[in-house]
């Protein structure tokens, strides 16, 4: 199906996320939606799939206009979006999730034995591998977005949308899906990928559309120009933070033979200590212990085993709480399930935010804080505006303007999930000006170009262990590389 936009705009207030846009995705082709973070990318993609309404311009279906309203009338027209983080019933199974939204003309058990086997058909198609019977809350990343595929699939999607479909998941979720893409494409359909990495979408994509501040600034067919493609997103090329591997000596954080449960592998005698001032990054597949270590760290999970002092201070037994009063601090990689509220604008967060309440509410105080944040961490949008309408890399500019001033000790989760690379540089040079008062960092990424590049340590995890921990000087990718596939 081809899709023809025109003139299409979208605004939230005096915000204009999308403010003019036409571009042409064909049939059987893989078409790249490049840009910045708030450039009106995800803005975009959700009004083609029905779940945000345009302000103006047209949407064409095979020269048809195509004015559907909501996502179940998109999905009846063949246009299904994959989201940034996927759309399902997590304490349900995965046969459950794939029958959603589906009508086959028959019930009782043969309907269930009809979608059980339509499912197994998809994953051997695919080569996907997923068990029926387990529940979606046991699988990764990866492993769900395979669902939510093959589920649209199901539905008799055409038009394929897929938001940040690379961002946490590993190197083998990421080959199944490309090829799982490029035999779409293959069978006439057509797949959009929205990204913000260049080398997915010069793998991947037969031409890219580039937008920036809500406009087209560019399109290019690949082979594409890096340098263009940048130009384009950017203006100026980025510059890329410093990072110099000094050694610290002063301890904040020491973890001796801690050993917990949780996430896909939990924890087994794990030892480091984190130093004032350093930067430590954390590596590994998905789910290899990265997670609950994080969370492990700022107290929200309990080891069952082992010793965690915070500046000499045994912390056995306490809570998050505790942990905070020492100067820890956590921001988690689910924006709006763990980070922010959903429905609330950004002044009703920062009055949460205000430990001094009392009984009544200052809102003028709020509103003029929000205002203050909203400038100082440079986030598209209004003190007003409800925290879904914005970005994720705006979301996540969001929750840095929520640090206190001076922690001991940052406990970041993926901390640049899904963000495009100004947006990236941005936040770490502002994170590097806290190392600068001696606090120390801790974070994870699926990113071993982003840990080499700020990170002056690197901590490898593997099957719930430490299988290296090292300075980032002193090691590159390869070697990394090994350590996360248990090569040691």
């Amino acid at each position: 199906m081809q899709i023809k936009l025109q003139d299409i705009h979208k605004h939230y207030g005096q915000v204009k996320a999308n403010n003019g846009i036409t571009l042409t995705v064909e049939s059987g082709t893989i078409h790249g939606i490049l840009g910045e973070n708030g450039a009106g990318k995800s803005t975009l993609m959700k009004i083609m799939a029905g779940y945000i309404r345009k302000t103006g311009g047209m949407i064409l279906a095979d020269n048809s206009p195509a004015d559907y309203r909501t996502p179940a009338q998109a999905s009846k027209m063949g246009i299904g979006m994959l989201y940034q983080d996927p759309l399902d019933f997590p304490l349900l199974s995965v046969l459950d999730n794939f029958m959603l939204g589906q009508k086959m003309q028959i019930s009782g058990r043969q309907r269930v034995a009809a979608y059980r086997t339509q499912l197994a058909e998809l994953c051997k198609q695919f080569d996907f591998i997923l068990h029926p019977d387990a529940y979606v809350r046991t699988l990764t990343v990866g492993e769900r977005q395979q669902l939510e595929i093959l589920r649209l699939l199901a539905l008799g999607i055409k038009v394929l949308i897929l938001d940040e479909p690379t961002t946490g998941i590993s190197d083998i979720q990421k080959d199944l899906l490309f090829q799982a893409l490029k035999k779409l494409a293959g069978e006439g359909k057509s797949v959009i990928l929205v990204s913000h990495k260049l080398e997915d979408v010069e793998a991947l994509c037969d031409k890219v559309t580039v937008l920036r501040q809500g406009i087209v600034s560019g399109e290019m067919e690949n082979p594409s120009d890096t340098k263009a493609l940048l130009e384009m997103m950017f203006g100026t090329l980025p510059v890329p933070p410093h990072c110099a591997c000094i050694y610290r000596e002063k301890e904040i954080l020491t973890i001796k033979d801690i050993a917990a449960s949780g996430g896909r592998t939990g924890l087994k005698h794990c030892d480091t200590v984190i130093r004032e001032g350093e930067v430590v990054g954390l590596a590994g597949l998905e789910g290899s212990g990265q997670g609950i270590f994080l969370r492990i760290a700022a107290g929200l999970n309990r080891p069952f085993r082992g010793e965690i002092c915070v500046r000499d201070m045994i912390m056995n037994g306490k809570d998050h709480h505790a942990f905070r009063d020492r100067g820890i601090t956590f921001l988690p990689t689910s924006r709006l399930e763990e980070g922010l509220i959903s429905g609330l604008s950004i002044t009703e967060h920062f009055a949460l935010r205000d430990n001094n309440l009392g009984f009544f509410i200052k809102w003028f105080e709020a509103f003029q804080k929000a205002a203050r944040g909203i400038e100082r961490f440079r986030i598209s949008g209004t003190p007003d505006s409800i925290v879904e309408s914005l970005s994720g890399g705006n979301q996540q500019r969001l929750l840095l303007s929520f640090l206190s001033e001076d922690p001991v000790l940052l406990l970041l989760e993926n901390p640049t999930r899904g963000l495009d690379l100004e947006s990236a540089h941005w936040i770490w040079a502002h994170l590097r000006k806290y190392c600068e008062k001696d606090t120390a960092i801790v974070f994870s990424s699926s990113e071993l170009d982003e840990i080499l590049m700020v990170a002056d340590r690197v901590i490898v995890f593997f099957d719930g262990t430490v299988v290296k921990d090292v300075q980032t000087c002193e090691t590159d990718v390869r070697e990394l590389g090994h350590a996360i596939a248990g090569k040691i």
